[in-house]
Parts: structure tokens; sequence; C-alpha cells
């Protein structure tokens, strides 16, 4: 039993051979080559039936079958070609037409909002102005010995409308940014610059209206940072004590009194031919004759002499009452004013500035004088010579208060008092009478401000 199984495995085994080896033989005769244009070495060509065609060609050789080919290949590549232009003609057409439709509806939806925001601001801006202003009246308007603390105040509130100014610029900023990389907004630049909108006319209107919008914004911001600029300054100034010119300090004359005045100590003896003095002074009040400088002696007390006179006119004598120079308009309560008074004996020459300004001149005015030294120089009130250089009995304070009168005595604030002994030129007091420089910094020769010995008596100080 066993063999004959053996015999028929075997056989079948035999079978599944042969029918292998048959599959094997067919699949080979299956991949022979069945193109008919094969060309093999050595293939020569067979007679063929005459093309009807009307030009008669040779047979195709394997060259020209091979230039067949690229040409097919070629022309299948240009199809595609032209497929893909037709595909992205007819979507570019399709999303000029949406972008256009686009920004028609919300083109001008975000200048309308920056507009609107810059007017606000603007609007809140002035308000605070407008307050910090009145703050800033009121602070002059009030009395001398709360000065530093008006200054103190006045300075947090310049400071908060700086914060406040510099806050709404930056949201102007944020705003126009957003604006910049929103859709609409690139979009309408995209607009502008290369893409015509249709020929209707409301296209051009819409690229008018956000030009005239976005130069309305550039004014708005250059008038922002001005602002700005101007509030530093305010700023600046408001922790200067309100001074003008860079100045540190200035001498406060509360109140009129005889026992309030100023002593000068020069720092050469005021034996001179010429001489320019200037000074920076805030008038409280102004009476008939309000004596800001003097210099006398016991022969002359009315040496030199620079006044204020109720009408706001400006005095300025030398050598006594007789020479006068007189301007009018010059001067009012409550306003800083920069005020020289210039004089030479050659010519006879005195001449009066005011705010940098030439407002008068008198030739004559003691021509050929020369002032004596050893008199006393102070500012504020003028010494008359009736009383010796002896201790009052009242003050116990050594000078002349016996001598002085209350009704010419000087209220306000003075800065920046100096003295030369030369006639200072037009551009030097021009320079001298800028609020807003450092001219403090250019201090006399004979009298300098900050550098001279100047004592304050009765209520007279200096503040910072």
């Amino acid at each position: 039993m066993f063999p004959w199984r053996l015999a028929r495995i075997v056989c079948v085994l035999l079978v599944y051979a042969c029918l292998a080896l048959a599959s094997y033989d067919d699949i080979e005769v299956n991949y022979a080559d069945p193109f008919y244009n094969e060309i093999t070495q050595g293939e020569t060509a067979e007679p063929t039936t005459p093309s009807p065609a009307p030009c008669n060609s040779p047979d195709l050789t394997k060259w020209d079958k091979m230039f067949s080919m690229l040409e097919n290949s070629q022309m299948r590549e240009n199809m595609l070609l032209q497929y893909a232009e037709d595909i992205l003609k007819v979507e570019m057409g399709s999303l000029r037409s949406e972008i256009l439709r686009f920004i028609a509806q919300y083109g001008g939806s975000c200048g309308a909002a920056m507009e609107t925001a810059g007017r606000r601001i603007a609007l809140q801006l002035e308000s605070r102005l407008r307050d910090t202003l009145d703050l800033v009246k009121l602070g002059d308007q009030a009395s001398a010995g709360k000065s530093v603390g008006n200054s103190n105040n006045m300075e947090s509130m310049l400071q908060q409308l700086l914060t406040a100014a510099q806050a709404q610029a930056s949201r102007l900023a944020k705003l126009e940014a957003s604006c910049s990389s929103s859709p609409d907004a690139r979009l309408g630049v995209n607009v502008k610059d290369g893409f015509q909108l249709p020929a209707n006319g409301g296209g051009g209107h819409h690229v008018q209206e956000v030009t005239s919008q976005e130069s309305a914004l550039d004014q708005g911001l250059a008038a922002l940072q001005q602002l700005k600029v101007e509030m530093e300054e305010l700023l600046r100034s408001s922790r200067q004590g309100h001074l003008p010119a860079g100045c540190e300090m200035a001498l406060i004359f509360p109140m009129r009194s005889r026992r309030i005045y100023t002593s000068v100590t020069p720092d050469v003896p005021l034996s001179l031919s010429s001489f320019t003095a200037c000074m920076w002074m805030k008038p409280t009040a102004v009476s008939n004759k309000t004596v800001l400088l003097s210099y006398g002696s016991r022969r002359n007390p009315y040496e030199i002499q620079l006044l204020l006179s109720q009408n706001s006119a400006a005095l300025f004598t030398v050598g006594g009452e007789a020479h006068l120079v007189e301007a009018r308009g010059v001067a009012s309560p409550g306003r800083w004013i920069h005020l020289c008074g210039a004089w030479s004996s050659e010519q006879g020459l005195a001449t009066l500035w005011a705010g940098g300004k030439k407002v008068a001149s008198t030739p004559g005015v003691a021509e050929g004088h020369v002032l004596p030294s050893g008199g006393s120089l102070q500012l504020g009130q003028e010494k008359n010579g009736c009383c010796p250089m002896t201790l009052s009995s009242g003050s116990g304070v050594a000078g002349f208060e016996g001598g002085f009168d209350s009704k010419l005595a000087f209220a306000g604030k003075m800065t920046g008092v100096n003295m030369w002994d030369r006639v200072l030129s037009e551009q030097e007091i021009s320079q001298l009478a800028m609020s807003e420089g450092q001219s403090c910094n250019q201090r006399g020769n004979v009298v300098a401000w900050g550098i001279t010995e100047m004592v304050p008596h009765g209520g007279a100080q200096f503040i910072y």
C-alpha cells in the first residue's frame, strides 16, 4: 500500500512540475517585445506598397521615429501648459471681481475708524490742555508763599497730561498698524498700486476718499508729535519753577515794603563810563514808580535807575532823573519780560531794550559822565541817601532801610540779573531775551547772576 501511495505522490509532483515549466515558457513568450516599430541591428527594409499621399517620402528611419516621439511629447506638454494658463486666467478673473466687490463694500471702514479715533484724541488732549492752562493761570495768581506747592502741583498735572498724550499717540499708532495689517487695508493699497477700478467712477471716488483720510491722519500725527514736544518743554520749564531762559533760581519779593530789598556787591568797582544791565522780571503789581535796579552814592542817589511805571512803561535813567529814557506798553503784571538798559558816556546814548528789541533810545544822556565808585547797588528798592550805614533800630540789619519807601518797592520775581562794563550788541541782547534758551548761563563781568554776592533783606528770598 505504501509503495503505491508513494508512486501516486511522485506522479502528482511531476505533473505540477510540467505545468510550471509550461507557464514559464508562456510568460517568456508573452514578454517578448510586441512593438511594431522596434529597431534592431541589421534590420533590412521590406518592400511596401506606395503611399497614396501626394508627396512620396522614403521609409522612416530610427531617427525619424525618435524625432516623431519627441514632437509628440512636446505637443502634449504645450497642451498641458495652455490648459493650465486658461485655468489661471479664469481663476484670477473671478478673484479680481471678488476683491473689487469686497473693496467697494468695506474699503473705507478702517479710514473712517481712524479718523474718528484721531478726532476723539484731539478733543481729549485739547480739553486736558485747557484745564492745565487754567491751573497755570490760577497758580500765577496765587500768593508767593505757596509758589513751591503750586509748582509741584503744576508739574504733576503736566506730567499727567504728557503721559496721556503719549498714551493716546500709542493707541493711535496701534490702530493705524492694525488697519494697515487688516485685509481691507491691504486690498486698498493693492487697488491704488495695481488694479484698475470699474469705469463707473465709484472706485476713483473711493481712492480719493482714502487718500484724503490718510492725509488727515498724517496731519493729526504731526500735530500730536508737536504737542508732545511742547508738553515736554512745558514740563521742563515747570520743573525749573516756571523760570525763563534756563534759570534755576529766582529772587522773590512777596510784597511792597521798605524793608524788603536785595543788596548786591559788584565784582568790580562801578567806576564805569559805559555799562549794560539786564534782568528777567515778573511783577505782581506795578505802582506809579516801581524800582527794579538802582545804584547811588551819597552825592547822587540816582546814578542808575531801572524802573517800571503804572502805565506799563519802562524807565531808564543815568546820572539823575533829569535824563530819562521811556518806553510804553512793554511790561504787564503776571508776565515775564526781559529788560536791558545800556549807556555809553562817549556818545551819551542811553538805550532801553524789552524782549530783545530796542524800544527807546535817547542821545545826550550824561555825556562825558563817569559813574562814581563806592555807592550801593540794590534790587527792588532805591536808597535816597538820607541815612548813615548803621544798624537799624527796628530790624537789626545793617543797611539803609530808613531811606527806603514802600511805595517804590518792587513786588514779584527777578532772575538773570547781570551787568557788563560795556554796551552789548543787538545780537547779544536778543540771545539773552530768548525765554526758551539757556541765556541764564551768560553772565556779566560786573554782576554775574548766581555768582556775585546778593543778600536778600526783609521777606525777600531765593527760590529754586
